[in-house]
């Protein structure tokens, strides 16, 4: 019997009727609070549908996406602690960059419930999903578990979390360190904006080289359909001179 995890990684179509059978057969077993349970389970938005496939289907790449999400998280510290640079943050975020716009690019052969390619937008989405997993721990054990119901979001650089916000005070920095304090965060924000913008216009140019690609594979298709056409015909012209030459010579004969 399928079960309640495994509802996330079925075709989107099918997830509102499995989800009911599920909670029907559960019931029937006299489970009723775990049939409760499942049958209050949201049915997942494309976007975080598309993330749910990759996270069971791409483990290399998640794995690599987690990882270097980990690594521009060390290098944004390092940067704020004084012992960083932004070069090595710049390095970070384009590993981080990278392994966001793989999976993206895989997301991008998924299809719809209708049979449609996922659509820029949905893309976008998916994209922004990756990054939030890849460097918040909360959005990141949400994704892992392949289990996600909505796209996600990241707060960005600087921002703090409840927790970090309830955390025991610091003693009060001179203004001296709060100045060199305040010119590394400006210096972490222009890197990673730097990095994102050209996130941003490589995976442009990736969907302009991919529509291409495609409007040539279909020119080329349609191409060589005429040339098997042509062929045909000039096959067929050739028959018939050869018959017509047979015909004259036997007459002449």
């Amino acid at each position: 019997m399928t079960e309640a995890h495994d509802l996330y990684g079925l075709p989107l179509e099918r997830f509102v009727p499995e989800r009911s059978a599920l909670a029907k057969a559960l019931r029937a077993s006299g489970e009723r609070d775990e049939a409760a349970r499942v049958a209050k389970l949201r049915k997942p938005s494309v976007a975080a549908w598309a993330v749910n496939q990759l996270v069971r289907t791409q483990g290399s790449a998640v794995r690599e996406l987690f990882e270097a999400g980990d690594q521009l998280q060390r290098a944004q510290a390092d940067l704020l602690g004084g012992r960083g640079n932004p070069e090595a943050l710049r390095e970070a975020a384009d590993r981080e960059r990278a392994a966001v716009q793989q999976l993206t690019s895989t997301a991008r052969g998924l299809l719809t419930s209708e049979g449609h390619e996922l659509s820029a937008t949905m893309l976008e989405r998916v994209g922004d999903t990756l990054h939030a997993a890849a460097l918040e721990p909360d959005a990141r054990a949400r994704v892992a578990d392949g289990s996600l119901e909505r796209e996600l979001r990241h707060v960005g650089l600087g921002e703090s979390s409840p927790t970090r916000a309830r955390a025991a005070p610091r003693p009060k920095p001179d203004k001296g360190a709060a100045r060199k304090r305040d010119e590394r965060v400006k210096a972490a924000r222009r890197a990673v904006a730097d990095a994102r913008r050209a996130a941003e216009r490589a995976s442009r140019a990736l969907r302009s080289a991919e529509e291409r690609r495609d409007r040539a594979a279909s020119a080329l298709v349609e191409a060589e359909a005429s040339v098997s056409e042509a062929r045909r015909a000039a096959d067929e012209a050739a028959r018939i001179r050869e018959s017509s030459e047979r015909a004259l010579t036997e007459l002449s004969g």
